[in-house]
């Protein structure tokens, strides 16, 4: 017990250590954790540890029980497209040409090849949704696509667990494995269903009443890892029963408040998951088979990305598709999972295993400089688009981050702006023109720098939390208005301005019907501006003003 301590008192300065350098040039925390892990494993010759990676687990159960509060069932059906058809024929396409290809190259037996083959389709939820969420990309088209087949990737390891025990079952056993299996998630999903309709919004209601946030916090730790234990005692992984639980709780007022609270529990034990996956990497596997480990990685990612490009092509452009595809060739987390499950049950050999993981793990590693650099990857490789050429910047700061002491004078009759991006600065340009009395919440540090060296009114803090707003004097403004490009974040600051219930002037611009759905029942308070018809606006009166210049000119 104390060697752990101890280990994991040196493994939380590495990591604070590896990412402080790692941020200064721009490389992703994931990465430093990754790089934490290779570190502890050298240093006291530990390739795992079975406690540490049970509680690494619970990162991605609490991942997936937020992508379960995004993911209500109306939230759903207005992605059934991505989800329901974009997602089954990528798994499925994918996961029949890696089998093939593993039975070439391993030598195994079919069952074995397709467990194999259906895990290398898998794509990294955990990397792609932080990376997408952290720069804002999940709004964009793309990024609406590659969040729906994440989706239902996360639904097909199901199946797949499932698939493990059926191959690996008795002559005989199979169909009662089967109609066994069947009735317990019947059995899961009724009993989740009626804790979330029946009991637990008036337990939520209870303890909101009580007005103490660490019973609240308390009992949501409790919802996530009771769900996910009782989908275990059912024979299913812990991350259904944490998804299931989420898309429950979406139904419900409370969403919003509970997201903001479990995001810093979600990444630290992340951050830990990703520790062990480093710990995982054998360089001496690598070494010794390093032609057929980089040949497999090169053959998978190629055959992820093509497959996902030409069924996307169809329907979207083609840089949309080619960024989807780059998105999503890497293999994920849950392949790891898998192949451990493979190697307890004797269904593929050591080194076949031990091969696998390390691609899988190069490609993880991979992906976030990927992700970093796919608008740039994209438009090089598709030269025809340069007239519709869009790079954005990606900000790596964490969107979450823990509100800090701020101190703002008093305002009154002013505006407050929710973010000091592109749009922000034109926001803040024009007010100032105008000589509007504004206040900027921003929690890219920066970008607030910026904002300072440009003797703008801007502010660190995170326009999620309520107290940031209260010291915003949000009470006494004339309107907010929100100009963040991330859709999760703009609706996570709509809420808290709701719930506050100062009834403020709130404007919001939106970008699609899918994203203007989600402010149907905030009232008439909130105004919502179409950025297509925005930008249609600006041109037109524009281009009036140089009529009316021209017309004085003939004058």
């Amino acid at each position: 017990m104390d060697n752990l301590v101890y280990i994991f008192i040196i493994a939380a300065g590495a990591a604070i250590l590896f990412n402080l350098v790692f941020r200064r040039y721009g490389i992703p925390t994931i990465i430093g954790y990754i790089a934490t892990g290779i570190f502890i494993s050298q240093l006291f010759g530990l390739k795992n540890n079975h406690d540490l990676s049970f509680v690494a687990e619970f990162g991605i159960v609490f991942l997936m029980f937020t992508i379960g509060l995004e993911f209500s069932i109306k939230h759903l059906m207005s992605m059934k497209k991505y989800v329901f058809i974009y997602g089954p024929i990528q798994v499925f396409a994918t996961g029949f040409v890696c089998s093939l290809l593993s039975v070439y190259i391993f030598d195994i037996d079919m069952k074995g090849a397709i467990i194999i083959g259906f895990a290398l389709s898998l794509s990294s939820t955990a990397i792609v949704l932080k990376t997408l969420n952290d720069n804002g990309h999940i709004s964009k088209h793309y990024g609406r696509k590659v969040l729906g087949i994440l989706l239902f990737q996360d639904i097909a390891v199901i199946p797949l667990l499932l698939m493990i025990d059926i191959f690996n079952a008795k002559d005989g056993s199979i169909s009662s494995l089967i109609f066994t299996s069947m009735i317990s998630a019947v059995i899961l999903i009724v009993i989740l269903y009626f804790i979330g309709k029946y009991i637990l919004s008036r337990v939520l209601h209870l303890v909101v009443s009580a007005n103490s946030k660490e019973i609240f916090i308390t009992t949501i730790l409790f919802t996530v890892i009771g769900s996910s234990f009782l989908a275990h005692y059912f024979g299913f992984s812990y991350s259904l029963g944490a998804f299931i639980a989420g898309m429950l709780i979406a139904e419900t007022q409370y969403k919003h408040q509970i997201e903001t609270d479990l995001i810093p529990f979600r990444d630290l034990l992340l951050g830990l998951f990703f520790i062990t996956v480093g710990m995982q990497i054998n360089f001496s596997v690598i070494a010794s088979n390093l032609f057929i480990v980089v040949s497999i990685l090169i053959a998978v990612l190629i055959i992820k990305a093509l497959i996902i490009y030409l069924f996307l092509m169809i329907s979207a452009r083609k840089k949309v598709a080619l960024k989807a595809a780059l998105s999503l060739a890497q293999v994920g987390e849950f392949a790891l999972a898998i192949f451990t499950l493979l190697s307890v049950k004797g269904m593929a050999d050591d080194k076949t295993l031990q091969i696998l993981t390390a691609v899988v793990i190069i490609s993880m590693v991979l992906t976030p400089f990927v992700l970093k650099n796919v608008s740039k990857i994209a438009d090089k490789m598709e030269e025809q688009d340069k007239l519709n050429k869009v790079i954005d910047p990606i900000n790596e700061q964490d969107e979450m981050q823990e509100l800090v002491n701020i101190d703002i004078p008093e305002h009154k009759e002013h505006f407050i702006v929710c973010g000091y991006g592109k749009l922000g600065r034109e926001i803040v340009r024009q007010l100032k023109a105008k000589n509007c009395s504004y206040i900027v919440l921003e929690n890219d540090l920066s970008l607030v720098e910026r904002g300072k060296n440009s003797n703008d009114n801007v502010y660190y803090g995170n326009a999620v939390q309520k107290t940031t707003l209260e010291k915003a004097h949000i009470k006494s403004c004339i309107a907010t208005i929100i100009a963040v490009s991330n859709e999760q974040k703009s609706e996570l600051i709509a809420n808290s301005i709701k719930d506050l219930g100062y009834n403020v002037n709130t404007i919001i611009r939106f970008a699609d019907t899918i994203e203007k759905g989600l402010y149907t029942d905030f009232g008439d308070k909130f105004y919502l501006v179409k950025e297509r018809e925005a930008v249609a606006n600006a041109i037109i009166g524009k281009a009036l003003e140089c009529k009316i210049n021209n017309n004085l000119n003939q004058g």
